[in-house]
């Protein structure tokens, strides 16, 4: 099995709209092992659309704690154990974490308790283990390796970029952040870094259709980046390939793919693609599959 990106889900933020894309979530496959990265809504049927064996759930990564890139972890879970999964699932986060989880499990308690005695299952709390994590290394095992650095997202302290390396190949996830220029070392040389990104002239769109439009602006302003911004975290790391993720907005009839590789290009001359739901980035060359999303 190919080394291999797929971006399950590509918009940044917790609404859905018609037609549009879903909220944070990404596969990694590399050195065998099938990694989700965030774990917004959507993430279950997109791991199914992408050929991922639920029953296979090995390795979760969750960047922070906000609903876009958590809320559907305990259900992906569930769901994966409801198809037959009964071997250890690991769960790296930020502190928190491990009370989502336990909460998770007593909101889901009557399910879980029927099922065990109902179709013999083994016990979902036995299965799954949380490990919080903060900066500097996360875990190192069967030739994985994975460090994680403590990005900008205000109010949010536990923000972490992640880097995951196997082989010589290594993809570096941004997480939520506001232009940080430590992530360029942290990203160094990497095949891929996933970073996030907004168009500034979505902006004022975005906010006009929200309850709480001034406020929402304060926010992102304060913690996201620029596509140029990512483009600079890009150059200055030497990457191979950055993928703009996370993208702001990213269900604006009046922006296209042109409009983020306009802004992009600003600070970045490099292998490039933007995100969108279901595209797939082989590893190996950094490649977009089919060239599709690639500029």
């Amino acid at each position: 099995m190919p080394d291999r990106l797929v971006l399950l889900g590509s918009k940044g933020g917790p609404a859905l709209r018609p037609g549009g894309p879903w909220p944070s979530s990404t596969l990694l496959e590399i050195g065998g092992r099938a990694i989700v990265v965030d774990c917004g809504l959507g993430v279950t049927r997109g791991l199914v659309d992408a050929g991922v064996s639920l029953k296979a759930l090995d390795l979760i990564f969750i960047t922070h704690l906000h609903s876009d890139h958590v809320l559907e972890l305990g259900p992906l879970i569930h769901t994966a154990w409801t198809a037959g999964l009964a071997t250890p699932v690991t769960v790296f986060g930020p502190p928190g974490l491990g009370h989502y989880w336990r909460r998770f499990c007593q909101a889901m308690e009557f399910d879980i308790e029927i099922r065990i005695a109902d179709e013999g299952r083994p016990d979902i709390r036995e299965l799954v283990s949380v490990d919080e994590f903060g900066q500097g290394h996360v875990v190192e095992q069967r030739g994985l390796k994975v460090t994680a650095l403590r990005v900008d997202h205000p109010p949010v302290t536990d923000c972490f970029a992640l880097r995951f390396e196997h082989g010589g190949n290594s993809v570096v996830f941004s997480a939520d952040t506001a232009f940080f220029p430590p992530l360029a070392d942290f990203a160094d040389g990497a095949a891929i870094l996933v970073h996030e990104a907004m168009l500034e002239e979505g902006i004022e769109r975005l906010v006009a259709r929200t309850g709480n439009g001034a406020r929402l602006r304060e926010h992102l302003l304060a913690s996201h980046s620029f596509a140029e911004e990512a483009g600079r975290i890009a150059s200055d790391a030497g990457v191979k390939r950055l993928v703009l993720n996370h993208l702001i907005p990213a269900d604006d009839t009046e922006i296209g793919e042109v409009d983020w590789i306009a802004a992009v290009r600003k600070t970045w001359a490099g292998d490039l693609t933007i995100a969108r739901d279901g595209l797939v980035v082989e590893l190996s060359g950094a490649k977009a599959a089919s060239g599709e999303g690639t500029a």
